[in-house]
This record gives structure tokens, sequence and C-alpha cells, in this order.
């Protein structure tokens, strides 16, 4: 899944704007609903525009929206709007901007990295505010419910967009509400809500390629996220606190991932590993029909898991991959061939950000690997890359390449690349990986 999330927007006039995504005919003003008008003539007063500024020079470096959630200044946004303060509250400050023309200083309280999500307070009290749904909270809100999104798209003014509840999204591993309606840079943070005006999900991204296929946060994660608020005794060190959320939350997803493990994949004679969790998404490839006709035949699978991760706005990290081609000779010799499998299975680090700026330069080892019992393991020449993240202790990405050795006239060219994963976890997962490496002949 390809998403972009809403966000650096330049500062235009404010207005207040009603956008309706129901079908209208070609030519003829959307319809505005009775729902829509009457939900955001209550809204204004609640709803924020969240914006992060260079500290030194007072300019806007990226802006969101947010919506008050309690009467003495708490406010929910998204954490890839102020994930800018979160790393660097040194050389940015955060403000706030409401729909009334006031305007003031709001500070980060807390942030939940895997669900993307903030608390901002600001100098508002006794102010209106939304509250949660409970149908949502406990996950029983009905698909093809009619929902409102609120926020500040392309800082042209606060408006409201129509759309339809679809349920959770699926094959995703971290848990998000699949919403029909539009959602546009400057949204990100902004409250989605049902017809009784309450808040079921937070605008988070919209799908590229696509045409109104947007994303939500469900609302328990940000009611959950509200509660650690209140309870916490002082806001904690967010930059610490958002490396902490980073390693737990990569724990998890490859915990997930070595419990559910490999399934195995035919590609001429070999039997490759394929990821047995629902958040993968495989494709296939041949270049059987190129022109003019290839001198090697090259059968692709290439699977990705939706696990991306915002940490920075120039870092996303979570990816694992895995891709198989089989290739096989048409009127090459086995030099030739050889040349065709040293192409083909050159190291290539997923790229999540700068290199010099996240990243410590890469090492690489190559051997080769002796086939071990049971039978049907074929010799490999495997190539094994790794770099380390200079600001996350303990965190890695892995390349991990094979290529069989047991044919003159083909061979299967395997890769496996895991982004953020700990030293130990992708060992382990190398080495089940290669294991699941057979021929059958």
């Amino acid at each position: 899944m390809t998403v972009w999330f809403a966000g650096a927007m330049r500062g235009l006039a404010w207005m207040l704007i009603i956008i309706v995504a129901a079908g209208a005919p070609a030519g003829a003003a959307p319809e505005r609903t009775a729902s829509a008008e009457s939900i955001y003539a209550q809204a204004p007063p609640r709803l924020l525009q969240i914006r992060t500024l260079v500290a030194g020079a007072g300019r806007q470096a990226s802006i969101g929206s947010g919506f008050l959630v309690s009467a003495d200044g708490l406010a929910i946004t998204n954490y890839h709007v102020v994930s800018q303060f979160a790393l660097e509250p040194q050389n940015y400050r955060l403000e706030y901007a409401a729909a009334d023309g006031s305007r003031g200083e709001a500070s980060l309280l807390a942030v939940d990295l895997a669900n993307d999500l903030a608390v901002v307070r600001i100098d508002k009290h006794d102010a209106p505010f939304f509250s949660f749904n409970a149908a949502a909270i406990e996950g029983g809100l009905p698909k093809g419910e009619r929902l409102y999104s609120m926020g500040n798209p392309l800082d042209l003014g606060f408006s409201i967009s129509e759309g339809t509840y679809n349920g959770p999204v699926e094959h995703s591993y971290n848990e998000r509400i699949h919403f029909t309606g539009a959602l546009n840079p400057g949204m990100s943070g902004g409250p989605t809500v049902t017809a009784d005006d309450l808040v079921v999900g937070v605008n988070v991204s919209t799908q590229r390629g696509g045409q109104l296929v947007s994303f939500l946060v469900p609302a328990r994660f940000a009611a959950a996220l509200l509660q650690r608020v209140h309870d916490q005794a002082s806001p904690p060190d967010l930059r610490a606190e958002v490396a902490r959320q980073l390693v737990a939350w990569r724990g998890a997803l490859y915990r997930s991932f070595e419990q559910e493990g490999f399934r195995a994949s035919a590609l001429g004679p070999y039997r490759a590993p394929e990821a047995k969790p629902g958040w993968f998404t495989c494709w296939g490839q041949t270049n059987a029909g190129d022109t003019p006709k290839p001198r090697a035949s090259i059968d692709s699978t290439n699977c990705s898991s939706d696990t991306s991760l915002f940490v920075a706005s120039d870092l996303n990290i979570g990816a694992i991959q895995i891709n198989h081609s089989h290739v096989r000779t048409v009127d090459l010799n086995q030099f030739q061939l050889a040349a065709v499998l040293t192409r083909l299975s050159q190291p290539r680090l997923a790229v999540g950000g700068p290199y010099r700026k996240w990243y410590t330069p890469e090492r690489c080892h190559e051997d080769f690997v002796s086939a071990a019992p049971p039978d049907g393991r074929p010799p490999l020449r495997v190539i094994w890359c790794a770099r380390a993240y200079r600001e996350f202790d303990g965190l890695y990405d892995v390349a991990l390449t094979a290529v069989t050795q047991d044919d003159g006239s083909e061979a299967l060219v395997s890769r496996f690349n895991l982004q953020a994963v700990g030293y130990d976890d992708a060992m382990a997962l190398g080495r089940h990986f290669l294991e699941a490496l057979q021929v059958v002949r």
C-alpha cells in the first residue's frame, strides 16, 4: 500500500468550506446533506490547526489538524504532524490556530508512534470538545454508516467531507479504518464522526493512485492515549519515548512474523519460502513476453509487508520484503548464465531514509553454504549485508541474498530484506529462510 500523509502546506486565506463526497451529476454543485451542515455548524470551536514552526525563524515548517477532547484544552492530532518537534525540540515549537482566529502555543504531552497519534495541550478552558463513539471504541460500527471527516485541507480553511465506513483495512499490520471519503494534505489529525457527532477515527492518510480511498486511526487508540495522559505524572522525554516505542513496535512485529513463519511456493523445481502473515501482499511477473526474446527466462514473485511506520518526515521503516527469481537459460552458456545471476544477486538494502543521516555504512559478508539434512536443500551462495541505525541502538536493516548452486542451466535467486530488526531476530529469521529453500528434481 502506497500512502501519503496529510502534511506540510503553506498558508492561504482562512475560509469555511463544506465538501460533500456524495455523488452529483456532472457539472452540478454537490448536494449538501442536512447532517453535514448541522455537524459542521457546531464543529469550528472544537477544531484546530496544529502548526510546527522553526524556532529561530518563527515560520511554519508543517501544518496539520487537531480536535479538542476535553474542556481543559487537551487535543488529539497525528504524531507525524508534530514529529519534527518531538525529535528536535531545540529547533522547533508548536502553536495552534482556531477557526475563530485565536492562536497560541501548544505543548506536546504524549505520542503513540505505532498508531500515529499525539496529545497536545492548548490554552483554551471551558471550550466545547468532541466525545468518542462507544460503538467504535468497542469495534461494533456497521459497514456503510455515513461518516463526516473534518480538518483544514491545503490550508484553505476548515472543511467537512462526507463518506462511508468500510471496516478495518485488510492486509495491514497496523490497524486502520477504510474510509471512502476525501482526505487531503492538512487534514491529518482531524476527527471523523458519525451523524450523532461522535468520533470514530482520526484522519491519517490516503492511498496514492486511488480515488476516495482514505484511512483513519480507530478511535479506541486515541481514547487510550488520552487516558495515558491523564494517568502520567509528567510528560516523558519525548525523543527517548519515540525510541522506546520504536523498539517495542519492531519487537512485536518480528515476534508475530516468526510465530507465523513461511509457507512454500513452487518456482520450477524449487520450493521457495513466502510469508504466511495476512499483512503481506504478493505479486508475480515474467519476462516471457519481452521483445527482443530474452536469452534467459526469468519468472519472479515479490512479497511485501504493509508494515510501514512513520518515524520522521524523512524516515519510514518497518518494511519486510521477499523476492524470488527462477532463472533458466534460453541460449546462454554456463558462464553467461553466471553473469546474469551475479547481476540479479547484487545486495539491495531497503531504503527508509537518507543514508548518512540515519545509518552507519553497510557491511557485507559472502560465503558458500553447504546443503544440510534433510535432503532437498541445494548448496547456496549467500550474501549477508547489514547496517545499523545511528539514533536507535540495537536496530539494523538487513539484506539476505541466496543463489542456488545445484544446476548449470537454471537457478533460484532469493532475497529477504528486513528493516529496523534486532540482530538476533535477523539471524533467526535468516536461518529459517535459508532452511526453507529446497529443490525437487
